[in-house]
């Protein structure tokens, strides 16, 4: 954290100046969205008209991280070159080149997604501190590609949330403990952890984040957002540190659907240096996601629900799930039962425990510059146990002594055994095998129940703000003092697709959302005051 602040002191001392003026809803005399509510298509009309510049934006943003870090820990570090490459698609713009709807907007990565710049790569592990990339990640070559600016990387539980049995979501040993936009002491969720409040809080417009098995979609449902779970292999893997190439995905963490699409429309696509993106059908051409967003999506769409896997209580997140389906029906859908051929399928953990061996080695023989020579995941055990700011024993390692007590790695024989074992849990017995036989659009299902029903087969979700916690909800705190249900608390709604079907899934999910805009109804505890017009100007 001390170098985010250095950086900040170093590039901000006008912000700081900033910091006590009360915030602008105008800029240069007209009306103009909080941060916290502004889209994508609000930031490209402004600059396309001149009213701010993305210098503007990036000073404003900075200055908003500022306000709020030292208490949630959501940014790990600033790109310190944020504001030179803002002038120079200012410059750009300036000269009649646009290079799309994200054409100089801010955006945020998760602290595992490599860049080939000034910034570190390292998971939240001290290990990883100084080491060097040989290029920018796929994703990261997309976002440059479409303008974005990269402002910085996000906090994340440490490792992916792949390392400990016994440590809390959102904590990291080299950026502290995140914690969530809703209430104090607020259990982020992980992994994407920073990702999520970032994007609540309007630290950027939008972030990006990664997935194994809820690490996109819990916290987006903890942050009221919309987060995108791609299909394994619509967006590429290369040089993001990695648990497991059969699971992991990189996706959008946005304020509405519409930003989502505009991110994923971005960043989907082949990459010749991750083999998963040639699976995209149709020869790898990428839908027109915006084309996709329609307020009547929901009228004739087939949606399942499961019943036989679902809760049968009446708790106020399965209350406003049926809420939620009579909205669909009103909205001209037809709801079908859609169960599980067999729900309780057991599933293999050996798939990400020799994955994580295999694809963290392959991970590392990629760094130009290793600084504590970790080469294998024995080698990084060893640097955590004996390195204190690890905070090892107190947050321990069994997830990664049970990887390597398996004593093979992904090429074994036995790994296929354990890889079937999950494909037919989610396929003919779980999630598709559903969409298949009942030929339905979606699956919906609570968020907080989905991501594994979607991750053991490398399919799609789209979540999206369903409800928040009522006053007079019981708190509920981790061992560690995270406070995981609370008044106003958010939850999500997960619309399920089968591969490569996220243009259904994005239309259905924004009818929903166009339908209920739950996102309005509550604000976060700790908002930044420091908007457009308080930068454009100085």
């Amino acid at each position: 954290m001390a170098r985010l602040h250095r950086i900040l002191l170093t590039a901000s001392s006008v912000w700081l100046a900033l910091a006590g003026v009360v915030s602008s809803l105008t800029v240069k005399g007209k009306t103009f969205p909080s941060m916290i509510d502004v889209t994508i298509d609000d930031l490209s009309a402004g600059l396309e008209s001149g009213l701010f510049t993305s210098v503007d934006l990036v000073n404003t943003y900075v200055s908003r991280i500022m306000e709020v870090n030292d208490t949630l820990h959501a940014v790990i570090e600033i790109n310190p070159d944020a504001l030179a490459i803002a002038a120079d698609l200012d410059a750009k713009r300036a000269m009649g080149k646009n290079l799309g709807p994200l054409h100089g907007i801010p955006i945020l990565i998760k602290n595992n997604i490599a860049t080939k710049d000034k910034m570190d790569n390292t998971a939240g592990s001290w290990s990883l501190l100084g080491a060097r990339v040989p290029e920018d990640s796929g994703m990261a070559k997309k976002l440059r590609q479409a303008g974005a600016i990269i402002l910085g990387k996000s906090n994340l539980s440490q490792w992916a949330n792949y390392r400990s049995s016994n440590s809390s979501n959102g904590w990291s040993a080299h950026g502290g403990q995140v914690y969530g936009a809703y209430c104090p002491s607020m259990d982020p969720s992980g992994s994407s952890s920073g990702s999520g409040v970032s994007s609540a809080l309007g630290l950027a417009l939008a972030a990006l984040g990664t997935e194994t098995s809820g690490s996109i979609v819990s916290p987006s449902q903890k942050g009221n957002l919309v987060g995108i779970k791609p299909t394994v292999g619509l967006t590429s893997r290369h040089l993001v540190i990695p648990i497991s190439e059969h699971q992991d995905t990189v996706g959008p963490m946005a304020r509405t659907v519409k930003d989502a699409a505009y991110i994923l429309q971005a960043i989907a696509g082949y990459d010749p240096k991750d083999n998963y993106t040639s699976a995209i059908p149709h020869c790898g051409k990428i839908p027109n996601y915006l084309a996709a967003l329609d307020k009547d999506g929901l009228k004739g769409a087939r949606i399942g629900v499961p019943y036989n896997i679902l809760p049968t209580s009446n708790s106020t997140e399965m209350v406003a799930y049926y809420d939620a389906i009579e909205v669909m029906k009103a909205a001209g859908a037809t709801i079908v039962a859609a169960n599980f051929l067999n729900g309780s399928a057991s599933t293999s953990s050996v798939v990400l425990e020799a994955d994580f061996v295999s694809n963290l080695a392959s991970y590392l023989a990629e760094l130009t510059y290793n600084p504590n020579n970790i080469k294998s995941l024995a080698d990084l055990r060893e640097f955590t146990q004996s390195f204190a700011l690890e905070e090892y024993p107190d947050r321990d390692t069994e997830t990664w002594d049970e990887a390597l007590a398996l004593g093979y790695n992904n090429s074994d024989g036995r790994f296929w055994d354990g890889l079937q074992q999950n494909y037919y849990a989610g396929g003919e017995a779980g999630l598709l095998g559903a969409i298949e036989r009942n030929k339905v659009d979606t699956i919906i299902m609570p968020t907080s129940l989905s991501a594994g029903r979607a991750a053991i087969v490398g399919a799609p979700i789209v979540t999206v703000p369903l409800g928040f916690y009522p006053n007079g909800t019981t708190v509920v705190t981790t061992s560690r003092g995270l406070v995981t249900t609370a008044p106003n608390v958010p939850f999500g709604l997960s619309f399920l697709g089968g591969k490569f079907t996220e243009a259904t899934l994005i239309k259905l999910a924004y009818a929903f959302e166009q339908k209920t805009m739950v996102r309005n109804k509550v604000q976060p505890f700790l908002v930044p005051t420091t908007e457009l017009g308080n930068i454009v100007g100085f």
